[in-house]
């Protein structure tokens, strides 16, 4: 989580939108959701609101999510 909240918000949202790309062209793995979960949760700290893919719940189980960005905050 310490990389994405380095990041600038423009590279931060650039980040994010090639993510959003890969998942359209079915080239992310569920791990890379779990990134993507983090990433989102830093955007939510800097008061940007970035939606989720549509699938996003049915991939990534909410508790292990937070608990993952719970360990990446230690």
């Amino acid at each position: 989580m310490d990389f994405y909240e380095k990041l600038p918000t423009d590279f931060l949202i650039a980040f994010y939108n090639e993510m959003m790309k890969n998942i359209e062209k079915g080239l992310l793995t569920k791990n890379m959701y779990y990134e993507l979960g983090l990433l989102i949760s830093v955007a939510r700290q800097r008061g940007i609101i970035l939606e989720e893919p549509c699938d996003f719940e049915q991939i990534v189980d909410q508790k292990d999510l937070d608990d993952f960005i719970q360990f990446a905050q230690n």
